[in-house]
């Protein structure tokens, strides 16, 4: 082999590397990421005697479009109810929040080519993924919705989760708080 033809084997090699590296580059930029650090999680326990609900405004959550990669997140603390002392046993008592101060979900929108993010409208969606309360992760599957308006989507869901699965116990569980725990959940992304 002369040098010359190994100076030319080695340029293409590297041609084909820089090839690659701005194909996977261009990859990577063409998904586009929805984002929201305001989406609202409301969420309803309520029992036989008192009314025991809150929400949190502070739902920081991200979205694929092209994959349907999902994610929520919420600081427990960040649950505000209409009871102050109810807020306070909610915390301590229970979710235990110094300990597990954050709740998350991570999964997939299954039939995210159903939508279609350049028309308004509303897609029904299958959402899939686990769900981690007070330090246990369980798989949690539903359906909701995406809405497209403006060119912004927003997703709501809403599902139900047994309280004790999550190794949340309390006093009052099963009397003053039921057993499951209706979620719902209320996004609005941005670009």
């Amino acid at each position: 082999m002369t040098p010359t033809s190994t100076i030319k084997k080695t340029a293409i090699y590297f041609l084909f590397i820089l090839f690659l590296q701005i194909s996977f580059t261009h990859y990577l930029s063409a998904q586009k990421v929805y984002a929201t650090k305001t989406g609202q999680l409301f969420f309803n326990a309520t029992g036989g005697i008192e009314k025991i609900a809150a929400i949190n405004n502070q739902v920081d959550s991200k979205f694929v479009e092209t994959t349907g990669q999902i994610i929520f997140g919420v600081l427990v603390k960040g649950f505000k109810f209409e009871n102050q002392l109810m807020e306070d046993h909610f915390n301590e008592d229970y979710m235990e929040s110094t300990h597990f101060p954050k709740a998350d979900f991570k999964g997939y929108i299954k039939n995210i080519k159903e939508v279609d993010f350049t028309k308004e409208g509303t897609y029904p969606i299958q959402i899939e993924g686990a769900l981690t309360i007070h330090g246990i992760a369980q798989k949690v599957s539903t359906t909701g919705s995406l809405q497209m308006s403006a060119g912004k989507p927003s997703i709501i869901g809403e599902f139900s989760v047994k309280i004790k699965d999550y190794g949340i116990k309390g006093l009052y569980i099963g009397e003053k708080i039921a057993n499951e725990a209706k979620i719902k959940v209320n996004c609005k992304y941005l670009n």
